[in-house]
């Protein structure tokens, strides 16, 4: 009996780590491609596009 309760925690407890260390690594994935994203090039894309944006909206509202 001592050996299927050991059997059985030793099943679940592993479960329980594993995916504890999967979303972890999950997490990190996600957290890695966000620095990459805005700390690159995609930063200034975004920012230049609002920029363009913003003086295409000023030019049409003053009908130039």
């Amino acid at each position: 009996m001592i050996e299927i309760i050991n059997y059985l925690k030793a099943r679940y407890l592993s479960e329980k780590a594993q995916g504890m260390v999967e979303y972890a690594l999950i997490v990190a994935l996600v957290v890695g491609i966000a620095v990459v994203a805005f700390n690159g090039g995609l930063k200034n894309s975004v920012s230049s596009a609002f920029g363009h944006a913003s003086t295409a909206i000023e030019s049409v509202s003053q009908g130039n």
